[in-house]
């Protein structure tokens, strides 16, 4: 799974995630008039399921688990 920061992203998409972020809201992301991406709020339970899928890259990763338990 390719990842980046959001701080990498354009401040536009930004934006637009953060409001998903905030509202809870899915963004469809479609060209041509097919959607082809979305953009969702990852929920607690799949945020768990997503980190615990990644390797440690230091203590820190086992600090953010606890932090959201």
């Amino acid at each position: 799974m390719t990842q980046i920061t959001l701080a990498e992203l354009p401040e536009t998409l930004q934006t637009l995630i953060n409001q998903a972020k905030k509202t809870g809201e899915i963004l469809t992301i479609i060209q041509d008039g097919i959607p082809f991406a979305i953009i969702s709020p990852v929920q607690k339970k799949s945020l768990l399921q997503t980190l615990s899928t990644l390797e440690p890259l230091d203590e820190d990763f086992n600090d953010a688990i606890r932090l959201l338990d």
